[in-house]
């Protein structure tokens, strides 16, 4: 018989002893680093938490902001729970958390506010990012730089000079406090999500680029007030382009006046400027707006007609035409529709 063997029925229960002692530090180790008393807050305090910020990054700005008063203590508490990695980004409410435990439950496991922003179709990019900059109080410049920024759209995947015609028109939910860069990221990635398979597939059939496509689609959602006109507004220009005819399309003059929208003059018409299609054939060279899905679509999939004009009727619809002289009869018709409202629309004087 070992010595070991005569000695167990001694060791074992010094050993459940000692295992139980180790145990017992375990847990109270455990017990004093989560519940590490931190600068309780008397009133509910709001946290940011970048994209991408790091643990250490977390808690140098919970120190900044007084809510803890050892980083250290804090970071080994995220560690011990395994959260190390699992601290979502967003802008979380700290309510009367006054300990290591307290405070990560609330960051892990908080519902971070949203802000919802709406961009319309149609809207160019000045006016998508004033109402970006307005709603999540960012930076309106820095999202204009951004935007206009040849090699950021690039690093998108944007094959173009500017963001204009890419800036997806939807319901945003942003978390307070994102970034520019983060912000333009997620709508351009709505636009990939949503529309680029489909532009790529159709490239090719259309002899198109995925610019030149989004550029018409732009001018599309220019002219389109109704969705049952789009794909026939479309058959128009892709006629037009078709045949080397000039586009002649109004809302790339309003794109470059400066106090669009208003009724356009004969002067307007000849402002040199590389987006005038009333001046220079074919496309401009990139978008007007930023198109919704339903002109995209329409730019892709045009009607099937040898329709080469339209003129407005004064109900949101158009006349649409096959010839200059059948145009100028609609043209003609409009104006006289035109003249009849101004004459309803004068003021009456005394008798």
């Amino acid at each position: 018989m070992s010595i070991l063997r005569l000695f167990r029925p001694i060791f074992q229960p010094f050993t459940a002893f000692v295992s139980s002692i180790i145990f017992a530090i375990i847990i109270a180790f455990y017990g004093v680093i989560l519940n590490w008393p931190q600068n309780e807050n008397p009133q509910p305090i709001k946290v940011n938490i970048t994209n991408g910020a790091s643990l250490a990054d977390i808690s140098v700005e919970l120190a900044s902001m007084n809510i803890i008063s050892n980083e250290t203590v804090f970071v080994l508490a995220v560690k011990l729970l395994g959260y190390e990695t699992g601290i979502p980004a967003g802008r979380f409410t700290l309510d009367r958390a006054k300990s290591n435990y307290d405070i990560i439950q609330q960051l892990k496991f908080g519902s971070p506010q949203l802000i919802k922003v709406t961009l319309l179709e149609g809207w160019t990019v000045e006016k998508s990012v004033s109402k970006l900059a307005d709603e999540l109080q960012v930076s309106k410049s820095r999202l204009l730089t951004l935007s206009n920024d040849g090699y950021y759209a690039r690093k998108l995947g944007i094959q173009a000079e500017t963001l204009e015609g890419f800036l997806f028109p939807e319901t945003y939910y942003f978390f307070e406090g994102e970034s520019p860069e983060n912000i333009l990221s997620k709508i351009v990635g709505e636009y990939e999500k949503t529309i680029r398979d489909t532009v790529r597939r159709h490239m090719r059939e259309l002899s198109m680029s995925e610019l030149e496509i989004i550029t018409l689609a732009s001018i599309i959602e220019g002219e389109a007030l109704y969705d049952s006109e789009r794909p026939i507004i479309s058959a128009v220009y892709h006629n037009r382009l078709k045949r080397g005819m000039k586009l002649q399309a109004d809302p790339t003059i309003q794109y470059i006046i400066d106090d669009s929208p208003r009724r356009l003059l004969n002067r307007d018409l000849k402002i040199e400027s590389v987006y005038n299609t009333y001046l220079h054939y074919g496309l401009p060279p990139g978008p007007i707006n930023n198109p919704g899905e339903s002109s995209i679509i329409a730019a892709m999939y045009p009607a099937d007609n040898d329709y080469l004009y339209f003129v407005a009727r004064g109900d949101g619809y158009h006349n649409f035409s096959r010839t200059r002289k059948e145009h100028n009869q609609a043209k003609y018709q409009f104006q006289h529709v035109r003249r009849q409202a101004r004459r309803t629309q004068k003021p009456k004087t005394g008798s």
